[in-house]
């Protein structure tokens, strides 16, 4: 009888061990693979707008990345050449405007992505980015802020022309280096609406890629092309379309796209044409930042 005791207790706690061990396998395995729980971080630069993007098969990842070996490879011999080759003494002549984009044939347009709310089921509006006769860049569509009924969106009416970001070979990300100049060059035509500029500055972690810089173009309605220099110090810094209580200055070693909006909440068409967007070195201007901060003292009402 004692024997066939000990035999249950031994076979309850081999129970107990095995059990044990399965519950902390399976809370290792949760917390080594499942995704960060954290309040503050977000796993999705996107910020959620890229859902309808179709996950695409490790073959084919494969297949494809086999193909534009060849091209990489040359970009990549172009990197060399110019680290080498590149003059380390750059002086940027004053009054000299340095094109980044012109706009003169297709392969200019592939440089560029237009969104607007309808891409996202958020609203109606619809833009596009083409060539005129005359070989200049137009982007133009029509603002619609009529709110879709889903229960969800509360504002609509948005355009937007962004440039692609600069990549290095074998797919790397690159930054657009600007912290030479210090005023944004302009040849534009109009139709009276005004435009928001857009210089994003994409930081390492997450509280900083949404940062973006804006300044509002006006524009002038009419036949006449208008030149636009607009310094850096000027830009205003805003996330996820806020503007922030602290401002900092852009930096421009560091610029990851540059963007055009339209979405002044009047419904119709617009059209606004571009030849060329450069910078340009005023050694004239030395203003650093345009907007002062100030040091407020807290103060707390309590109420009777």
């Amino acid at each position: 009888m004692n024997v066939i005791l000990k035999r249950i207790h031994c076979n309850a706690v081999l129970r107990n061990i095995i059990i044990n061990f399965k519950l902390e396998t399976i809370s290792c395995n949760k917390i080594h693979l499942t995704n960060v729980d954290n309040l503050f971080w977000e796993s999705d630069k996107k910020g959620g707008y890229n859902r309808q993007n179709k996950n695409i098969s490790k073959t084919l990842l494969i297949k494809n990345g086999f193909k534009e070996l060849k091209d990489e490879l040359v970009l990549w011999k172009n990197e060399v050449k110019e680290k080498f080759l590149l003059d380390p003494v750059m002086v940027c002549r004053p009054g000299e405007t340095d094109v980044v984009w012109r706009y003169g044939n297709k392969e200019s347009l592939s440089q560029w992505i237009t969104t607007s709310d309808s891409d996202h089921n958020e609203g109606k509006s619809s833009c596009s980015l083409n060539l005129n006769r005359q070989g200049r860049g137009v982007f133009s569509g029509i603002i619609n802020t009529e709110v879709p009924k889903d229960g969800r969106t509360k504002k609509s009416g948005y355009c937007n022309m962004r440039s692609i970001r600069a990549r290095k070979s074998f797919k790397r990300e690159a930054y657009l280096d600007w912290h030479m100049y210090n005023k944004l060059v302009l040849k534009i035509r109009g139709d009276g609406r005004p435009y928001l500029l857009n210089i994003a500055s994409e930081g390492y972690y997450d509280i900083w890629w949404n940062d973006i810089y804006h300044y509002i173009l006006f524009t002038r309605g009419g036949p006449y092309w208008q030149i636009a220099k607009i310094p850096f110090s000027k830009f205003f810094l805003s996330s996820k379309g806020r503007v922030q209580d602290r401002q900092y200055p852009i930096r421009l070693d560091r610029v990851t796209s540059f963007g055009i909006s339209a979405g002044d909440r009047v419904n119709g068409p617009f059209q606004l044409e571009i030849d060329y967007i450069g910078l340009e070195y005023d050694p004239n201007h030395t203003e650093e930042f345009a907007y002062e901060m100030y040091k407020v003292k807290q103060k707390y009402i309590v109420a009777n």
